[in-house]
């Protein structure tokens, strides 16, 4: 199913029921705004958070991460920066990977959009990913297989995050994660024009209608999306998301020859 469908399809279709792709993109208005979303069933998808390399260097493009994946014979179907991250793209936030944490989780407020409490993380599991508030996610002792923290939240339960402001003149490139609460779905969203927080948030719980949702980032915002022909170049990112999946038939035998 191919975007121009998928535009067709009433508010809170399931995207995936049925189908044997990995992700869906598609290009989507909402109350003036532009944005490319991509849609994931994390119950059947690999999502994956990528940053080093097994040298323990920043792969920072997408162009990277893809050449690392080919030589596994997998290929990486969605990707989009995950989290800030510092001059030497360490994490600002709590970040684990496959296990292995780099930086703690960080509570207190703090400076920025990502002192902008109530901020967040993004968990990945076995068979779901969830949006979750920081101190919910500390209070709960959740164990997360690879997990990224950002911030602000952009919706916490259902509600707009308290501080955000309708008539903003605040407006960016923005991008970030919503999930249902079975953690079953995931969308990955970017703007293609400038919006204010509070329109942002509202495409999440609004449009999409899910309940938890949470900033990644701003002017930096990069997508990969084969689906839209769009894999975005420019500066090296910190922490990346993306979905992976297996190089299937004549094209995994071609890279091994």
């Amino acid at each position: 199913m191919r975007a121009s469908l998928l535009l067709s399809l009433p508010l809170g279709v399931t995207l995936w029921a049925g189908q044997a792709v990995a992700v869906e993109c598609r290009d989507e208005s909402y109350q003036g705004n532009r944005y490319s979303l991509c849609e994931v069933d994390a119950s059947r998808e690999e999502i994956r958070l990528f940053l080093r390399d097994d040298t323990g260097a920043v792969m920072g493009h997408f162009s990277t991460i893809q050449e690392r994946l080919s030589a596994e014979g997998k290929t990486l179907s969605f990707a989009t920066n995950a989290g800030m991250y510092h001059t030497d793209r360490s994490p600002v936030g709590l970040y684990l990977e496959d296990g292995d944490e780099e930086m703690r989780l960080v509570t207190n407020p703090g400076p920025g959009n990502f002192g902008l409490v109530p901020n967040g993380v993004f968990c990945l599991r076995d068979g779901r990913a969830d949006v979750i508030e920081t101190l919910a996610f500390e209070a709960s002792a959740t164990t997360c297989k690879s997990a990224t923290q950002s911030g602000p939240m952009l919706v916490i339960d259902g509600a707009l995050h308290p501080k955000f402001l309708q008539d903003s003149d605040s407006r960016y490139i923005r991008n970030g994660v919503g999930t249902s609460a079975d953690g079953r779905r995931v969308v990955f969203a970017i703007s293609r024009n400038t919006v204010n927080f509070y329109d942002f948030a509202s495409l999440f719980r609004d449009h999409l209608g899910l309940p938890q949702a949470l900033y990644f980032d701003g002017n930096i915002s990069r997508l990969h999306a084969p689906d839209l022909d769009r894999s975005d170049a420019g500066f090296m990112m910190g922490p990346v998301v993306g979905v992976v999946e297996d190089i299937a038939g004549e094209d995994a035998d071609a890279l091994q020859n």
